[in-house]
């Protein structure tokens, strides 16, 4: 576990410790959240005897990259639903998806919505043959286990106060409040707009997983920068002048947000004095190649992303 310390001025004025949990290298192949959430999935999926993992997402889903990865290296074959029509070339996540080996099928906006529903699903299975389900995002009740041992792993390292994630589905703060059993401050941080239906599904997640809802947690709808994966100059400076200052690079749709949320409250005096607040890089780092692909006439600096 790598905990690197921010030194920004508007923490240090506060005497206030602020930690960089970097989840993004703590798997290889599968950093950050999207190993944790699948970890328990896949052990799940090979114990009920299925061979095919099956699930949602996006054209450029950190999700469908992680359980196309997750496949080869565990031996599942793998089917992505991907929302939206077919494109030629294949942009760079769907391209890396298809060599690790992930049928691609696509589903039109209409159909994609009905993602949850149990009739359609079962016409789904009954096209691609038995296969084990993960929603999109990978957010369900056997995530939240997965999640849950970062915060056992934090606490053999360090006390802290305030645990910040990047919230998309809900299911790493479900994870994460899981994990913390009702001790301390959780802080997640939406990034998508109308996020206000989160907490719905957070506390859902944990009820289902834990039998339980917590209240230690605080969700910021605030901060989505016009939504998700879309294109804001005021984020992309945040992101080149975080790297510049602390050589870490953060991806556009999850942890820039997380950051610059976390900076802004700083100024806002939301973080008690003296304490410990540790945000979790989740990685997501693929997603700048489909940032890139989509938004490169609209600035002058992009990352090299390995």
């Amino acid at each position: 576990m790598i905990l690197q310390p921010i030194a920004a001025p508007e923490a240090t004025r506060r005497n206030i410790r602020l930690l960089l949990l970097r989840d993004d290298l703590a798997h290889p192949k599968l950093p950050g959240n999207k190993w944790r959430k699948l970890k328990y999935n896949l052990m799940a999926a090979r114990q009920a005897g299925h061979h095919t993992l099956l699930t949602f997402g996006g054209s450029f889903s950190n999700h469908i990259a992680a359980v196309a990865a997750a496949g080869r290296l565990h031996n599942f074959r793998t089917i992505g639903l991907i929302r939206g029509e077919e494109t030629q070339p294949l942009n760079p996540t769907l391209a890396r998806a298809t060599a690790d080996g992930m049928q691609l099928r696509y589903l039109n906006r209409t159909s994609y919505r009905r993602k949850q529903d149990p009739a359609f699903l079962a016409e789904l299975l009954h096209e691609t043959g038995p296969a084990y389900l993960i929603p999109e995002g990978g957010s369900n009740a056997l995530a939240l286990p997965g999640c849950a041992e970062l915060v056992t792993e934090l606490a053999a390292a360090t006390s802290f106060d305030y645990l910040c994630v990047a919230c998309g589905t809900g299911g790493t703060l479900a994870g994460l409040l899981a994990g913390m059993a009702g001790q301390g401050q959780a802080v997640g941080v939406a990034t998508l707009k109308g996020g206000e239906f989160l907490r719905t599904d957070i506390n859902q997640l944990t009820q289902t997983a834990t039998g339980r809802t917590y209240l230690n947690y605080d969700l910021r709808t605030d901060y989505h920068l016009g939504g998700y994966a879309h294109f804001s100059p005021e984020l992309l400076r945040f992101i080149q002048e975080f790297e510049a200052t602390y050589g870490i690079l953060l991806d556009p749709i999850y942890t820039g947000k997380l950051l610059y949320a976390i900076f802004d409250l700083l100024r806002q005096d939301y973080f008690a004095p003296n304490s410990t607040v540790i945000a979790v890089h989740t990685g997501g780092l693929q997603g700048w190649t489909g940032f890139q692909q989509r938004f490169g006439n609209r600035s002058a600096w992009w990352p090299t992303v390995v």
